[in-house]
């Protein structure tokens, strides 16, 4: 069995249903320490003009130590309906936009609190739009019993090595951050995703990279993008 470790991300990129895809579990991480100006809040969409601007939903201010798992969403503001306005831009050139907006209004209705949960309900619809029969685990729910990290790159070894799996499928990039013996001595296979990014129409001639599914979703049918995450490959971390 492959599994994959991540973060909870707002609407992610395309490489990350890759990381999805080539799983075969997929835990969110969200014990880590919420980092401001990352993407567990926020993603990018596009702009009629070219460039891209970004969706956001507000949380409440805590400490700088805070966990992801205790982040809040701040309701004082109507942030639902501006992110629903600001995908307004698509209505008249992408041909998925009925459909999209239906989704990503169907997720922020979800009654939480809680940024984790607000993502991962934006995970699960997103993969079920796509026909990827796919479940998530939280961290935090699973009780594990793993031991200490003595490293960064020890977390996903003892999750792995507590749950007896033999596979951890990591995103692309990254790999020199990974010591591949420690996991070669726990006849655990580290392995990293090669997914090329397909350039599609946007707004604008010249194509942005790296923007939220929901981008990805305005523009491509569902089997379109199955076709792009088809494209993708794992790449075996060799010992040193």
């Amino acid at each position: 069995m492959k599994i994959a470790i991540m973060q909870p991300y707002f609407f992610p990129y395309i490489g990350y249903f890759s990381l999805i895809m080539q799983s075969d579990s997929f835990i969110i991480f969200d014990t880590p320490q919420f980092m401001r100006k990352g993407w567990i809040e926020r993603n990018r969409i596009g702009k009629l003009t070219g460039g891209s601007v970004y969706i956001k939903v507000p949380l409440n201010k805590a400490d700088l130590s805070t966990n992801i798992k205790d982040m809040t969403i701040d309701d004082s503001s109507d942030w639902r309906e501006k992110i629903i306005s600001q995908l307004e831009i698509y209505k008249k050139r992408a041909p998925f936009y009925n459909k999209v907006v239906e989704l990503v209004t169907d997720v922020l209705k979800t009654d939480t609190k809680s940024i984790v949960t607000l993502n991962k309900v934006a995970l699960e619809k997103v993969c079920e739009y796509l026909g990827l029969e796919k479940t998530f685990k939280v961290f935090s729910e699973m009780n594990l019993d793993i031991e200490e990290p003595k490293a960064a790159d020890e977390w996903a070894l003892n999750i792995c090595k507590a749950l007896g799996v033999n596979s951890y499928v990591n995103a692309a990039g990254g790999e020199s951050f990974f010591n591949v013996n420690k996991y070669k001595k726990n006849n655990i296979d580290l392995f990293f995703i090669n997914q090329p990014i397909e350039e599609y129409k946007q707004f604008d001639d010249v194509f942005e990279p790296g923007l939220s599914i929901v981008d990805v979703m305005m523009f491509n049918s569902p089997e379109k993008i199955i076709e792009m995450l088809s494209k993708g490959s794992l790449k075996k971390l060799i010992e040193e």
